[in-house]
């Protein structure tokens, strides 16, 4: 595995900006961009190879990997007021308090359209 496999690399469209956005996460940032998916793709490898060298070079220690697998658990802390009122919801709800966290997470990360409605 090369050194650069352990970074996330991201490829986004920009609405905006009317290309793709390439960036690293945690590390670097948005970096380049382009019309060519791929091609933008392509240049941000090579954008973290270069900075991997750089950092090697100046004796920098890497950043922590960014593309890693996921347990698919963190702890939240949440203050007790807000962990009542959530238990309460789920519990109105007939979910159990993960499932209703788990719904109101996706639910506030789902795309909304050009109304603004998800």
């Amino acid at each position: 595995m090369k050194e650069s496999d352990k970074y996330l690399k991201l490829v986004e469209w920009s609405e905006e900006d009317q290309c793709y956005i390439g960036s690293i996460p945690g590390w670097i940032g948005q970096c380049c961009h382009g019309a060519e998916e791929e091609k933008v793709y392509h240049e941000l490898c090579q954008i973290v190879d270069e900075w991997i060298e750089i950092y090697k070079k100046e004796g920098l220690p890497l950043p922590c990997p960014t593309n890693k697998k996921y347990s698919g658990k963190f702890q939240l802390r949440l203050g007790s007021e807000l962990h009542k009122v959530i238990s309460l919801k789920a519990m109105q709800t007939g979910d159990s308090l993960n499932n209703y966290c788990v719904k109101m997470l996706k639910q506030s990360l789902a795309p909304t359209n050009h109304h603004g409605k998800r």
